[in-house]
């Protein structure tokens, strides 16, 4: 398996290895601000978070997929994120299927989280890119994907059909590993200065 399930501990946040430990914490973390009415992302409502866990878990076994529960330092899951569309032989991996329950967005939390998977891909595992997508409408995320340093590779319009039946048109970003070491650097000082 590529890259290897591990943990990665920070000041403000752990990413674990997502089980159905989480299970309770992430529940109560998707009511937080009622996440799973965002028409325009994919959160899982409180109802069907064992279903999503399951299914992570089963796309890490075919090794398309890599999730972590995102946990405070109190050991509280308050979220999910993924190395998704993993491509081992290429060296590429995108970050996605993030979600954070209301409470803890705009916190340091999401910076570290970002600056630690960034790392584990680049200088753990030798990737050449990382990717970001999102929905093109969802300004929040891309305003969150821009601070990080990635840079707009283009618009995949009418990439995916969403579960109310619209049309997403689908935002893809990345960082590449030759522009790694800047984004750290950015990365790190927007962490020291909080």
């Amino acid at each position: 398996m590529w890259p290897k399930p591990t943990t990665l501990r920070g000041q403000h946040v752990t990413l674990a290895p997502l089980s159905l430990t989480h299970l309770d914490d992430l529940k109560e973390a998707s009511a937080d601000g009622a996440l799973y009415n965002l028409w325009y992302t994919m959160i899982p409502h409180p109802d069907g978070m064992e279903a999503e866990i399951n299914r992570r878990l089963l796309l890490q076994n075919s090794g398309s997929m890599l999730p972590f529960a995102v946990l405070t330092p109190d050991g509280r899951a308050v979220g999910m994120t993924t190395y998704m569309n993993i491509d081992a032989t290429n060296k590429r991996v995108e970050i996605g299927s993030t979600w954070y329950r209301k409470s803890v967005q705009r916190s340091p939390l999401n910076t570290e989280a970002k600056l630690m998977l960034l790392d584990y891909a680049f200088a753990g595992n030798a990737c050449i890119a990382v990717e970001f997508r999102t929905h093109v409408i969802n300004h929040q995320s891309r305003r969150a994907i821009e601070r990080l340093g990635a840079k707009l590779d283009g618009i995949l319009r009418n990439h995916m059909v969403m579960e109310n039946g619209t049309l997403r048109d689908t935002a893809v970003y990345s960082i590449l590993n030759s522009e790694w070491p800047t984004v750290k650097a950015h990365l790190s000082h927007k962490l020291s200065v909080r």
